[in-house]
């Protein structure tokens, strides 16, 4: 029996934050487009689920944020924590430069189900769930399709250009031979769900002492939860046993203490293996990867999913109009890159930074206390609003041409001299903080 054999315009492998994102803008363009999404549904737990004000505001300027925002979720103006017994606060977004001044929680799934319907209205858009790209299609050193694997079989779909959204595992770019490049990482996550009583503190942050950091956000009814262990040691702490688990939270949290025996069996727990990588080069002919398939990030900040859909916008600015007329040129594709590689370097280079901080924090098991350098800088006038602003906004947001009126030459040049100087003045403190230790 012959392989069934689709066209389209532009095929997206992987059906995540980028894929979806950058699908719903192309296919509001016009184009043909086609996502390919291995799992039945979009319902994974423990994914990204801070939506940043970046994030917020492509899906103002879409039209789309007030219909967003009456889906169930929860407005983080801030972010803090406990450093020993000190509170501080690490970063507020009251006065980010968007609509929205605040991280919205929500799970993954409801905002790919939110946009992926939002899609199906374009004629052009095409889901096609439980289809796993398997391969790359070549012709003459081009690549002009992929394989994929279906409950039917197999299947080739032909594209002008084929995008890698498939995540950190990416096979689209294995397929396609592109080297990645690792940085270290100390950490490992470990995920879990315990239920949340209204009384409980909102520390996104973490709670961070006796050497553990254990980050709660607040799903309504319950925490998703992550205690960060030293990277590959999760073997070690289950030979431990489940009851020494549930101490270590106890020991950090005690409001916890009446519901850590939620926590019955191993199974409940997900080992997250944190990575920071990226792809020096993003692209072959007729292949461009976005997201984690092209830069992995690590969950410090939550910003892997809006990076992600950052690149989309890019990727859908720069490529929609020639998609709209044929064969894209590599060249374009090379610009996406040059785009959206300095953002990539230079979040990747803050949570490289910040892991350093879990190095030292792993090394005192004891009570601490918080060091002097976070004490101070709690104290500095608007540097919580500096560091909201890097962590909401980022340093190169995206927008969708026309939906916003452009400044004049004199408030973009204020605003870059404010954006530049706070994001060095926030890397002179992540760095110095890196360095002493806690």
């Amino acid at each position: 029996m012959p392989i069934q054999t689709l066209k389209t315009s532009c095929c997206i492998a992987g059906g995540g934050p980028a894929g979806v994102m950058l699908a719903y803008l192309l296919a509001r363009a016009g184009v043909r487009v086609t996502v390919l999404e291995k799992h039945k549904d979009f319902f994974r737990d423990f994914r990204g689920d801070t939506v940043h004000p970046s994030t917020l505001e492509v899906l103002y300027e879409l039209g789309l944020l007030q219909d967003f925002l009456k889906i169930p979720h929860q407005q983080l103006t801030s972010v803090g924590g406990v450093f020993g017994s000190f509170p501080f606060q690490a970063a507020s977004f009251r006065h980010v430069p968007s609509q929205c001044k605040f991280v919205a929680l929500m799970p993954q799934w409801d905002f790919l189900s939110f946009l992926s319907e939002r899609a199906n209205k374009f004629p052009t858009f095409q889901l096609r769930m439980q289809h796993e790209v398997v391969d790359l299609l070549r012709d003459d050193g081009r690549v002009i399709g992929v394989k994929v694997q279906t409950p039917e079989g197999e299947l080739q779909i032909l594209a002008d250009l084929v995008v890698g959204c498939d995540g950190r595992h990416s096979t689209t770019r294995k397929a396609a031979e592109l080297e990645v490049r690792e940085f270290g990482v100390p950490i490992d996550v470990l995920w879990f769900r315990i239920s949340r009583n209204n009384d409980d503190p909102e520390q996104i942050f973490g709670n961070i002492n006796y050497g553990k950091v254990l980050i709660l956000i607040n799903r309504s009814n319950y925490f998703q939860a992550g205690f960060i262990i030293r990277k590959g040691s999760f073997e070690s702490l289950k030979r431990n046993g489940l009851n020494a688990f549930r101490q270590n939270i106890r020991q950090i949290a005690p409001y916890l203490d009446d519901r850590v025996e939620e926590l019955k069996d191993w199974d409940q727990i997900k080992l997250l293996t944190v990575q920071i990588n990226r792809l020096p080069r993003w692209r072959r002919p007729g292949l461009l990867c976005i997201g984690d398939a092209a830069h992995a990030m690590s969950p410090a900040g939550g910003v892997g999913i809006n990076l992600a859909i950052q690149d989309a916008v890019a990727a859908a600015n720069l490529l929609a109009q020639p998609l709209l007329h044929g064969r894209v040129r590599e060249s374009l594709l090379a610009r996406v890159q040059q785009r959206r590689e300095f953002p990539t370097r230079f979040t990747q280079l803050l949570q490289v930074n910040a892991h350093k901080v879990f190095e030292h924090i792993f090394q005192n098991p004891g009570a601490v206390r918080a060091p002097w350098q976070l004490k101070l800088g709690s104290r500095i006038p608007g540097l919580q609003h500096v560091l909201g602003r890097i962590v909401g906004i980022g340093v190169r947001p995206e927008h969708i041409p026309g939906a916003r009126s452009r400044s004049t030459f004199d408030q973009r040049l204020i605003k870059s001299i404010a954006t530049c100087t706070g994001v060095i003045t926030a890397a002179a403190v992540f760095c110095r903080f890196s360095r002493r230790g806690a």
